[in-house]
């Protein structure tokens, strides 16, 4: 993945905060370990309206940009610190098992079929 600038962090009805900014941007830079084909991300933090019965809920979306196909995670909860907890613990889980498929695919060999000698 590429550095800062590539690093997209949107925040909707939401003051913009430093310390969460810094937060979404180190989870960011984690997911490398896991998957080193990122292009682009983008993780948008937004608290939607008022909700009657489950009172304020906030919105956290990662948005990954891969070779391959894009992986689009989105989690709510009632605290914007658990709910991008929950989207980027479910992105990492995702990016396991793909880099985990793709190893799979990759160290099994293809079945020949025998060779019959003409006689």
């Amino acid at each position: 993945m590429k550095s800062a600038p590539y690093d997209n962090i949107v925040f909707r009805d939401i003051d913009k905060s430093a310390a969460l900014a810094d937060t979404v941007s180190r989870k960011l830079h984690k997911l490398e370990r896991y998957c080193g084909d990122i292009i682009r991300s983008r993780v948008v933090l937004e608290a939607p309206h008022q909700h009657k019965h489950k009172g304020k809920q906030y919105k956290a979306s990662v948005e990954l940009a891969l070779s391959g196909n894009p992986v689009t995670i989105t989690n709510e909860s009632d605290s914007i610190h658990r709910a991008v907890t929950g989207a980027f613990n479910s992105v990492e889980r995702c990016l396991k098992e793909r880099g985990d498929r793709r190893k799979s695919r990759r160290h099994q060999l293809p079945e020949l079929e025998p060779v019959e000698e003409a006689e």
